[in-house]
């Protein structure tokens, strides 16, 4: 039967500086790379054989998947990058200190504008530093300029049903090496969680989440291969 690991990229240079990262480029600290093989070894302690790997366009996750690959001694497995599996675009708030920007805005407002379901922060301004439209990774492409998870997940949705199901229907094995805001749009598909549910699910740095599907691609388990490192996970057994 299909079986599914998402796994989480390690922590980012930007994690450690508690900024908002989003799209930009940053890449995976000593730690994070540490995690990232770490959830390698986990997989190759399972036996599990994969056969195709899905991961973003950003550096953290590309190189997750490629450390986590190679630790499990799978490293000549194909790899899709896609734009689509990006981390969630933080708009106006990318590249802020989250501290200073409670401090400036009130700690509510970053709540609400971290983790609702489907408020997004305040817009990109055309011309900033972190403006992607001239990136080439993202050519021919019509880019949000900030997201929530609501929005996130409308741009997951169509690569999961047109690209990542169809190989998991056929039976096959897959990685998808990606973001905590991109793999819980993944999760709230597959276990068709609610708006108000998906809010409180975290999903941790480098422990892969390994999930088994039936025929038709419900989960019938799924757990964190290192059970220290596990979070709730609402309707999901253990």
């Amino acid at each position: 039967m299909p079986t599914l690991i998402l796994l989480r990229h390690g922590q980012s240079q930007w994690n450690l500086d508690d900024r908002f990262t989003g799209w930009v480029d940053v890449d995976l600290t000593a730690e994070g790379e540490a995690q990232a093989r770490k959830g390698g070894e986990l997989i190759k302690a399972q036996g599990v054989a994969i056969d195709r790997c899905y991961t973003s366009v950003l550096t953290r996750a590309i190189r997750t998947s490629w450390l986590a690959l190679a630790a499990c001694d799978q490293a000549f497995v194909p790899e899709v990058k896609d734009w689509r599996l990006n981390e969630r675009h933080y708009g106006g708030l990318t590249g802020l200190n989250k501290t200073e920007t409670a401090a400036r805005h009130g700690a509510d407002q970053v709540k609400i504008w971290r983790r609702s379901y489907d408020v997004p922060p305040p817009p990109l301004e055309p011309g900033s530093e972190f403006d992607f439209s001239k990136d080439r990774r993202y050519a021919g492409a019509t880019l949000p300029v900030t997201e929530s998870l609501k929005t996130t997940l409308e741009r997951v949705q169509p690569y999961w049903e047109g690209e990542i199901a169809p190989q998991l229907a056929a039976g096959e094995t897959l990685l998808v090496a990606a973001h905590g805001n991109s793999l819980r749009a993944i999760v709230k598909l597959l276990f068709d969680l609610s708006a108000e549910a998906i809010i409180d699910v975290e999903i941790p740095t480098g422990n892969p989440l390994l999930i088994e599907l039936d025929a038709a691609l419900k989960p019938t388990a799924a757990r964190y291969l290192d059970p220290e490192r596990a979070t709730r996970l609402p309707g999901l057994a253990d």
